[in-house]
């Protein structure tokens, strides 16, 4: 009989005698799915699988330590999710950096999410200025991704700052009432991530980052929703303007 299941593992009992046999079995095939796509998305989007890179079946099996079908069950979850793609006679890749794509989706965004942030402050209560503080404190207290020297930090730094700097902007927009906004809003910051930890990885640093955030805070909590959306629009426009420079002094890098 099953009678547990934790992340990596299934329990089963077994009747012995007057005895109770509780057996560990090892991952299940779903499990290590799960965990093989987690790992490959932070791969890709810290920059150690490049963009427009192949991705070979017997290459990733050996890297992730998994079978062929596991590693197929986490690159079909990773193309809906936009960071892989699948090419007729080529198999899997990266998706490419494209600007054409980037430019599409800062149009997308800068349309949407101010208006959801304007539903949110109308509906955001204290409780969510209370989680707005808080998010941002986090924020300004993570070390950014970036040396002194220019340098990327270690990869360990770059998921802190990256899971704070998502935290934050998620909350700025988890007042509004909308669960089909909310969704799309998710979706298209899932989107804008990858384009995100890219242009973090290629050591391109929006220098006005941390002034936007807290023009932002302050703008949560004066309810200010026409000078929020301005910098938030603002904000989203950066990504795309440094990787659109990368690009002209790189043209290989992109599709």
């Amino acid at each position: 009989m099953l009678y547990e299941h934790s992340h990596l593992h299934q329990c089963f009992e077994y009747q012995h005698g007057g005895s109770v046999l509780r057996v560990k079995s090892g991952p299940t095939r779903k499990t290590m799915a799960v965990d093989v796509r987690d790992r490959m998305r932070s791969d890709i989007l810290n920059g150690t699988l490049k963009p427009g890179q192949r991705l070979m079946f017997a290459d990733l099996s050996e890297r992730y330590g998994v079978s062929v079908g596991v590693t197929r069950e986490a690159l079909t979850w990773l193309s809906t999710q936009g960071l892989v793609q699948a090419k007729a006679h080529q198999g899997y890749i990266v998706a490419p950096l494209s600007i054409p794509d980037l430019n599409e989706l800062t149009e997308a965004r800068t349309a949407i999410e101010p208006i959801v942030l304007r539903m949110s402050f109308e509906a955001g209560g204290t409780d969510w200025e209370g989680d707005v503080i808080s998010a941002h404190h986090i924020l300004s207290r993570t070390p950014p991704p970036f040396l002194d020297q220019g340098q990327l930090a270690d990869e360990d730094a770059m998921e802190r700052w990256a899971e704070a700097h998502a935290a934050f902007h998620d909350v700025l927009f988890a007042g509004c009432r909308n669960e089909r906004m909310l969704r799309i809003v998710r979706q298209l910051a899932e989107e804008a991530a990858m384009y995100r930890r890219w242009s973090v990885s290629l050591v391109i640093r929006n220098t006005e980052g941390e002034k936007e955030h807290r023009q932002l805070l302050e703008a949560a909590l004066a309810g200010d929703w026409e000078r929020g959306g301005e910098v938030l629009r603002t904000h989203v426009r950066h990504t795309r303007d440094n990787l659109a420079r990368y690009v002209e002094e790189h043209p290989d890098a992109q599709a």
